[in-house]
């Protein structure tokens, strides 16, 4: 296994009781690489994302995180492995004051790289600032998800997983996300990002994986995925 690869996932069946998700899904990302993972509601790109993370162990098939086999391991022995996670719904502690959703989650990196630090995160989400004795629940959406990106950046992870980066919120401040998730591109942390902006996810994705069913019926770069409009119709609807 190359040793740039961050998570492999091999032929992974996942079900949510007897309902059968995932068909033997296949899928990597590399270090330093941008994967967007597409789908309509309901294809399978979540349980995907769980059963790669251990929230949702696949009945069948292998997850490796950094060659090692984690495929019912613990979720933190995953996060321990440099794996940050901004889930749906964002999950940031409500009653808790932005600083402290922040310095909770503070840590180096499995090498011990600390790049990213409280003023460094400030420095990039400029609302959180501003916020910082605020409560989650006085946040509005965006500002949500802003100090759930910044949270799991302090974590100082090797691959930044977000599930639905800009669902619900308006358009300027989608815009702004997208900006912030150019910009940690660019620090060579790979991602792997969900979500419905196609010409977004295109413009920032090294590579794209399109799921239908629990299967992925597209996989490369931006370039081939946009020169398939009639399958994009049927797989996305665009």
């Amino acid at each position: 296994m190359s040793s740039d690869i961050l998570i492999e996932a091999r032929g992974i069946h996942a079900y949510y009781g007897a309902s059968h998700i995932l068909h033997g899904v296949d899928f990597t990302i590399r270090r330093g690489e941008t994967i967007g993972l597409m789908g309509r509601n309901g294809m399978g790109k979540t349980t995907l994302l769980k059963s790669m993370l251990g929230l949702l162990p696949p009945r069948e098939g292998n997850v490796l995180v950094r060659g090692s086999d984690m495929t019912r391991a613990a979720p933190y022995r995953v996060a321990r492995a440099g794996i940050a996670y901004v889930p749906e719904g964002r999950g940031i502690f409500p009653n808790l004051s932005v600083r402290e959703n922040l310095i909770m989650a503070a840590r180096a990196g499995r090498d011990g790289r600390n790049d990213w630090t409280l003023d460094l995160v400030l420095a990039t989400f400029p609302r959180l600032r501003e916020r910082l004795k605020h409560g989650g629940q006085q946040l509005s959406g965006g500002e949500q998800q802003m100090l759930t990106i910044a949270r799991a950046l302090l974590t100082n992870p090797d691959l930044l997983i977000l599930d639905e980066a800009t669902e619900g919120l308006a358009p300027l401040v989608a815009q702004e996300i997208w900006r912030i998730l150019h910009r940690i591109r660019q620090t060579g942390i790979s991602s792997i990002i969900v979500d419905k902006n196609l010409s977004a996810v295109s413009a920032i994705s090294d590579r794209n994986v399109v799921l239908v069913k629990g299967q992925v019926v597209f996989e490369g770069d931006s370039d081939s995925l946009r020169a398939q409009p009639d399958s994009l119709r049927s797989w996305l609807g665009v």
